[in-house]
């Protein structure tokens, strides 16, 4: 977490124009002992060699890897244009944040601020907020005042599984460093509150850290002891902020909304505001001709801004809906074509990316990805090898293949990588409970592990995501297909085996 006192806000600033905005920028990082005189030129160099407008009216000038020595100490300084500042190409910045950092310090800096500033209107917000101690929490996401944002929200999700759904908002709410391990304990094992329609609440008394909201919906109704069940709300409440939230629920239309709405129509519902419509990331869904991608980023600083915008360009070239998930750090699949979304992904050097493309130029587009890739997307590559060989395969290259009852070790695998299949004996399949058992016992190896449901011909997903484990709709007698790569392989699959032969806690 960098430090940034509230005289490092500057609210309603003027600028004539994109480099005087840079300038004061620039000036406020030098007064406050943050870089050397000279800083100024590379932000301006930058600029130059790619524009630093990240999107949602948000600019993030730095500068160059040349001017890195000038960096004292690494800080930010935050303007803010209400009339708005012209960043070129037709875009238009209302907060402008100088940054100055020091090694890759800048990932995490710009990892943090994208998280918050990639929901459009709270970054709407800021261009006119006029409170400073109000505008640092929400750039530093502490902010009091609760707000429903789409990725809390897991539509059309494929189960018969109430404590399924449950077990998808938890895992969100755990995401967002909202809930305790002891909340988590609560919701899964006590009874949920059958509100109206087939619409479910679940909350705890106890592990509350801070207000939020996360709503699963099932792709069709199903009955649970013949009562219906469509969709679950598991309420985070810290304080009394969230209670106007809570008012809301109880209203038919919002719970009309919440059963029948897509993503937009329920943030609006659940905020009090008009539908913003916007796009929005869907689960990413797995095609017949789609085509995945495995890339190791070999540029020494990872995906800051620059490399990351090189990405992107290359990624909107082609037609097809293609997503990115960074699977070192297990991030949710977003858009490719989002700088925003890119940059929040947290990428250094050596990170491994899942790209997913899906559309009549699938293949070249992830052929083009890979080459980008490799080459350093404008920048210098590590002299280090790859620990894992970049990878572009049809996804059904990726499942096993069934001969005479038996499996057969795909091919495409990397290099020194174990495999194995567990059939899952528990009454009830994977629900909660066992699936958190079984995301403990993978998060024991320092492994990288993959998992499939042979019998629903699932695609592989994190074996260390509980929401990504419950949604593979495992039921008794299912085979899972594990593959797990690095140092503790061998051992992550024994210690699974053990585990599912023990029952994983049932």
């Amino acid at each position: 977490m960098f430090n940034l006192p509230e005289s490092n806000i500057h609210l309603a600033a003027q600028a004539a124009d994109k480099q005087q905005a840079i300038e004061l920028a620039a000036n406020a990082l030098e007064q406050a002992g943050y870089v050397e005189s000279g800083y100024l030129q590379g932000m301006l160099g930058r600029e130059l060699q790619t524009s630093t407008f990240l999107g949602n009216g948000i600019a993030i000038p730095h500068g160059t890897l040349e001017t890195r020595s000038l960096v004292k100490e690494t800080g930010v300084q935050v303007f803010q244009f209400p009339q708005g500042i012209d960043w070129g190409e037709g875009n238009t910045a209302y907060v402008v944040i100088g940054i100055a950092a020091r090694s890759d310090e800048h990932l995490a800096l710009l990892r943090q601020l994208t998280h918050v500033l990639g929901d459009e209107e709270t970054a709407a917000k800021l261009a006119t907020l006029q409170d400073a101690k109000q505008f640092r929490a929400i750039l530093m996401g502490e902010s009091e005042d609760f707000h429903v944002t789409t990725d809390n929200l897991s539509l059309d999700v494929d189960t018969q599984s109430l404590l399924g759904l449950i077990a998808i908002n938890a895992d969100k709410l755990q995401q967002k460093s909202a809930v305790e391990n002891s909340f988590i304990s609560e919701v899964v094992s006590s009874a949920a509150l059958p509100l109206a329609e087939g619409l479910w609440l679940t909350d705890s008394t106890v592990g509350n850290l801070k207000n939020e909201l996360a709503f699963s919906r099932a792709k069709t109704a199903f009955k649970i002891n013949g009562k219906t069940v469509r969709g679950v709300l598991t309420i985070v409440a810290k304080d009394d902020q969230i209670n106007q939230t809570l008012l809301r629920l109880l209203d038919a239309q919002v719970q009309s909304v919440l059963l029948n709405g897509d993503a937009a129509q329920i943030t609006a519902t659940l905020n009090g505001t008009q539908q913003h419509v916007g796009q929005t990331d869907s689960a990413t869904e797995v095609a017949a001709n789609t085509v995945v991608g495995l890339f190791t980023v070999r540029n020494e600083h990872g995906l800051h801004a620059r490399p990351a915008t090189n990405l992107v360009n290359v990624v909107k070239q082609f037609n097809s809906k293609i997503t990115v998930e960074n699977i070192t750090r297990t991030t949710a699949a977003v858009s490719a074509k989002s700088l925003m979304k890119v940059v929040a992904l947290g990428v250094t050097a050596g990170h491994r990316l899942r790209f997913v493309a899906e559309g009549e130029d699938a293949q070249q587009a992830l052929e083009a990805i890979r080459d980008a890739i490799v080459s350093g997307l404008g920048e210098t590559v590590s002299a280090v090898p790859p620990s894992e060989p970049d990878s572009i395969e049809p996804v059904a290259m990726q499942s096993a293949v069934e001969k005479n009852g038996e499996i057969k070790r795909d091919e495409n695998l990397p290099a020194g990588s174990i495999e194995a299949v567990f059939t899952v004996c528990n009454e009830h399949g994977l629900h909660a409970r066992p699936a958190a058992m079984l995301v403990n016992e993978v998060k024991k190896y320092s492994a990288s592990v993959a998992v499939q449901n042979l019998d629903r011909n699932s695609p592989l997903v994190s074996a260390k995501s509980l929401m990504k484990v419950v949604a593979l709709g495992v039921v008794k007698g299912h085979r899972l297909r594990f593959v797990a790569t690095g140092e503790d392989a061998q051992k992550a699959i024994d210690g699974i085996g053990a585990a599912i032969e023990a029952g994983l806690g049932e």
